[in-house]
């Protein structure tokens, strides 16, 4: 176990260094995960958020708030009819995501470049395995757009949500 923890350290600071060094203007890992779950999983509100993050609301407060200061999301009526206003991306946050994972991508390529096509299905595979044994054991699990989940970035609003705004 103390390999498999290094090695995941390193492999998160990889990432992190990335990040500052590449471009500044990159999304905050915060705003990152968040704009990425409500792609993944639809517009959601603050509680949902806290939920599946298991962050204190307060916490999730904070992060949303920079990322509508940031015109990244915006607030809209719950489209299932519910009282709780929810998060939706923005055209904007949508291009930023989309800009971040492009980049994300083009470095994980250049990292795996002198790899074959196998062994890169082998690491993606024994990482969603890792991924789902820790999401079981917190009893919270991150939708894949593999299992029939649409990413829904930079929808435009329907007639009742624009109504509502």
């Amino acid at each position: 176990m103390e390999k498999l923890e290094r090695e995941l350290m390193l492999l998160s600071r990889h990432q992190v260094l990335a990040r500052r060094e590449r471009d500044p203007e990159r999304l905050e890992r915060s705003a990152y995960l968040l704009l990425s779950r409500i792609d993944t999983q639809g517009p959601m509100s603050i509680g949902q958020l806290a939920e599946a993050f298991g962050l204190d609301t307060s916490t999730v407060n904070r992060q949303t708030a920079a990322l509508l200061r940031c015109g990244l999301a915006e607030r809209v009526a719950d489209p299932d009819g519910g009282m709780a206003r929810k998060l939706r991306i923005t055209v904007e946050g949508g291009r930023r995501l989309a800009g971040d994972r492009e980049v994300n991508q083009s470095c994980l390529a250049r990292v795996v470049a002198g790899w074959t096509p196998e062994e890169v299905r082998e690491l993606e595979d024994v990482l969603v395995r890792l991924n789902r044994s820790a999401e079981a054991l917190e009893g919270r699990y991150w939708p894949r757009v593999e299992e029939g989940i649409t990413p829904t970035a930079c929808q435009e609003p329907t007639p009742q949500e624009s109504a509502a705004l």
